[in-house]
């Protein structure tokens, strides 16, 4: 019996477009459209190897994409359409929606910078708050994050038959261990974490645990070069009720493994 982990992570395809485009370091009006879908078709490959449910809205963007590619490798004036559109590059319509996503996603994270207990929290005064972890690092896409779990899974043992105990574990507890880690050492390198895992699930499980502290913010992930190894961090300095609020965001929804 296989299981299936629903996994909302994405912001949509074109989130996953730009992606691609800023790590191929090409133009954003200039798409080479060939290599585009290949890294896209293989991402999506990748996300289905992992047993995450790929959106609906991703697998229309594939056809797209083939579909661009398509009417690119045509002469012009073979592709069917009409008289009107002959001329037109076809990823014109793909380079607007790009544009115009940018813009939206740019805009979004400039208000996402302003402090929230400022903006929607009163509290008395008190001394500030620290961030912890050098500066100067770079954030990580969470496209990366799954290409370096893609990593850890191929290492599990290929082959192996054993007698298998259901063993039930929560994305909860493995935010708790997360937050003990990073409470005794500070940070932790990101294949660190799962070294002590022993299945598929239980690594999946503890990768959702850190997306979940880092979409509370609780954590974040960091890397100092680009492909240098990935430091997972806290996000400030957080006490025990900070942690139990964390916490109790969390549905207890438990996995098997």
């Amino acid at each position: 019996m296989s299981t299936r982990v629903e996994l909302e992570i994405f912001e949509g395809p074109l989130d996953l477009l730009l992606h691609l485009i800023k790590k191929n370091e090409v133009s954003i009006t200039d798409i080479p459209i060939a290599t585009i879908t290949e890294q896209y078709l293989a991402t999506l490959d990748l996300l289905q190897s992992l047993s995450l449910d790929v959106a609906g809205e991703f697998l229309v963007m594939a056809s797209t994409l083939i579909h661009i590619k398509s009417r690119m490798l045509l002469p012009a004036g073979d592709d069917g359409d009409d008289d009107e559109d002959e001329g037109l590059d076809p990823r014109d319509e793909l380079v607007r929606r790009l544009l115009e996503y940018q813009r939206y996603k740019e805009a979004a994270q400039d208000l996402d910078q302003r402090e929230v207990l400022s903006r929607d929290v009163f509290t008395r005064s008190a001394a500030p708050v620290e961030e912890a972890g050098p500066r100067g690092f770079r954030e990580v896409s969470v496209f990366e994050l799954l290409v370096a779990l893609k990593r850890i899974i191929d290492r599990l043992p290929k082959d192996t038959f054993h007698e298998v105990t259901l063993e039930k574990i929560t994305v909860r507890e493995k935010m708790t261990h997360l937050l003990d880690v990073l409470r005794a050492q500070g940070s932790v390198l990101f294949e660190n974490l799962f070294a002590a895992a022993n299945s598929r699930m239980e690594i999946i499980v503890t990768f959702l645990a850190m997306l979940e502290l880092v979409k509370v913010r609780a954590i974040r992930i960091v890397q100092e070069v680009m492909a240098g190894p990935i430091t997972i961090e806290p996000a400030a300095i957080m006490d025990s009720l900070c942690e139990q609020a964390v916490l109790e965001q969390v549905e207890e929804e438990p996995y098997g493994t």
